[in-house]
């Protein structure tokens, strides 16, 4: 499947995209990324992240 890509003025372009992933990936420790799409554009990503404590004594 071919990836289409349209510049427009409102639309972030695709390396734009792909930097904010990468540097999301890089902070996260625990947790999940989720990338909405609408109409075949990437709209929304979603960052999850969770804290975990050692709570063992």
């Amino acid at each position: 499947m071919a990836l289409k890509l349209e510049k427009t003025h409102k639309e972030p372009q695709a390396a734009e995209i792909a930097n904010q992933i990468a540097a999301i990936l890089q902070e996260i420790r625990f947790g999940s990324i989720e990338i909405i799409i609408h109409e075949g554009k990437v709209v929304q990503i979603e960052r999850k992240e969770k804290l975990r404590f050692d709570n063992k004594k």
